[in-house]
């Protein structure tokens, strides 16, 4: 099988760590013009100078934000066939007891893994239905279908919405060409967030982790970014609403 995408303008989110990084790798490599976004100015620069991609530095969790990196995409390229919505993660929190949430924490969580999927989504909805063709990919969580490792429950409960929010995209776009699909990956050792919560587990824990998965090893960004291409490819074009779990196994 032969997955190009030459010709294409993709957009992906969360570009300044691994995942996104591999992703927009992924789909370059195979001919797509890729654009970056993130919060994280100096982090996501430095990947897209290094592989000359346009970066665009955006807060998402904001309508305003996300419905203009959607526009400059459109203004500089006139046209998105694919996007990726890679940002999110645990915003810097760690597990505690459900006493100890606020507000803040619970809003921060949902504000960049669910409403930045929405935003994303509402802007890319109109220039990919006039064009008759589009591919939305969110990148959710094993949190998305079970308890999280993490034990943040806004975590949980937003990889969860996340996944709903993608069915739902497919019900309401798919007749206009517009796929909407989500991968959910297993541990991968891909951010400092997660570096942290391996180092939390201890060598034990660790080595449970691993006995757990039934390829006995953890995740690449790269596992990711494959079934990532795979699902906006012409070759998935019957596939939508559909939630790909990617985690060697475990679940």
């Amino acid at each position: 099988m032969h997955i190009s995408f030459s010709g294409r303008t993709a957009l992906v989110t969360g570009a300044a760590q691994g995942i996104g990084q591999a992703i927009a790798l992924g789909l370059a490599a195979a001919g797509a013009r890729v654009h970056l976004a993130d919060i994280d100015h100096d982090g996501m620069q430095r990947f897209a100078v290094q592989h000359g991609m346009t970066a665009h530095v955006a807060d998402l969790g904001d309508r305003t934000a996300a419905h203009a990196l959607v526009d400059a995409v459109m203004g500089h390229d006139a046209r998105l066939d694919i996007l990726v919505h890679a940002a999110g993660g645990v915003r810097g929190q760690v597990g505690r007891p459900i006493e100890d949430i606020g507000p803040a924490d619970w809003r921060a969580i949902f504000e960049a893994n669910v409403d930045a999927a929405f935003w994303l989504a509402q802007a890319a909805a109109a220039p990919m239905r006039a064009a008759g063709y589009g591919r939305i990919v969110n990148i959710a969580s094993g949190a998305g279908l079970r308890p999280s490792l993490t034990g943040i429950q806004a975590y949980t409960s937003a990889k969860h919405a996340l996944v709903g929010l993608t069915r739902q995209l497919s019900q309401d776009l798919a007749r206009f060409g517009i796929t909407a699909n989500a991968v959910a990956p297993g541990f991968v050792r891909s951010n400092p967030a997660s570096e942290r919560q391996w180092q939390s587990y201890g060598a034990d824990g660790q080595q449970r982790l691993v006995d757990a998965i039934h390829t006995r090893r953890l995740g690449q960004p790269a596992d990711i970014a494959n079934a990532v291409l795979f699902l906006a490819s012409d070759q998935a074009s019957w596939i939508t609403g559909e939630i790909l779990s990617v985690d060697g196994g475990r679940s």
